[in-house]
């Protein structure tokens, strides 16, 4: 299957559906099918380009989840997307087995969060069936990614890490216009690099690859809310005398995914600037409007 843009978008909007009761975000958990599927349904009908569907979180200190397990959450729900549209589908997964199933069922994309290194078998299983994989960083596994992580230079090293597995990609059989690239934005990664990687997404494109980014609901964005509201709270503290009845001046909190839509936006419409392909995203609407206004004033 060749990822070909669509005429009716610059940037194609990849909705997550996470079949999982644990992802880090609690409004994107899709406890069993019936669920899993009015969310695939609602993202179809806000214009969803790509459904990537998931059976196992892969949230900072998360484990993993046997492949049996994964196949039970998201074949079922693959197979009713597959049956009522011809919407991409990718089956986001480490494991050649539960990519295998999902292939079956009909799913057209493997979103490999291991770049290639979880399963031996799924590049064997990425080259025979010529399919799409989306090859992403991540420094060290879910578990233990954000236990310290550093980088000399994030963007370089992350370059070449991923260009050491396209490499391997494509001595084993996988044709270059089917590797889509992801630099895992949280993912083993500080705040500091995640800044890093989106202000430099631009050094990505001499390889040429299709760029995905999936920032959406982030912890890096929380702390970059949190900070902007202590910068508020101090400001009004200097420029107001004290007033009678004045309440004391809290400083909010956006440690909540649920507080990170807009911050969210922002820096998808960063990566616009920045010809990212695919945004991988909770919010699909949000993200269309955001699109619309953006494709309207190019």
């Amino acid at each position: 299957m060749m990822l070909v843009m669509s005429p009716a978008s610059l940037t194609r909007v990849m909705g997550i559906l996470n079949c999982t009761p644990d992802s880090f975000y609690a409004k994107s958990r899709r406890g069993n099918f019936e669920s899993a599927w009015n969310a695939a349904r609602s993202m179809i009908r806000q214009g969803v380009d790509i459904i990537d569907v998931g059976g196992e979180s892969s949230r900072p200190g998360s484990r993993g989840i046997e492949p049996e397990e994964q196949i039970l959450r998201t074949v079922p729900v693959i197979r009713a997307i597959r049956e009522h549209t011809d919407i991409p589908v990718s089956i986001d997964t480490t494991n050649s087995k539960v990519a295998e199933a999902a292939l079956d069922a009909g799913a057209d994309i493997i979103n490999d969060i291991s770049a290639l290194q979880g399963d031996a078998d799924m590049c064997p299983l990425a080259a025979e069936r010529q399919v799409p994989i989306i090859l992403m960083h991540m420094k060290g596994t879910p578990a233990t990614m954000q236990m310290n992580p550093r980088y000399l230079d994030a963007v370089t090293e992350i370059r070449e890490e991923l260009m050491r597995s396209v490499n391997s990609a494509l001595d084993q059989g996988i044709r270059q216009e089917n590797i889509i690239l992801d630099p895992g934005i949280g993912f083993g990664k500080r705040l500091q690099d995640n800044l890093d990687i989106l202000a430099r997404l631009d050094e990505w494109r001499p390889e040429g690859y299709p760029i995905l980014v999936g920032l959406s609901r982030k912890s890096f964005l929380g702390k970059l809310m949190n900070a902007e509201n202590e910068r508020a709270v101090d400001s009004y503290s200097r420029a107001v005398r004290e007033l009678a009845g004045d309440p004391p001046h809290e400083i909010p909190s956006e440690d909540s995914p649920d507080n990170r839509l807009v911050a969210t936006i922002a820096a998808n419409a960063w990566c616009l600037t920045k010809g990212v392909d695919i945004l991988r995203v909770h919010d699909v609407l949000e993200t269309r409007q955001l699109l619309a206004v953006w494709e309207a004033l190019l």
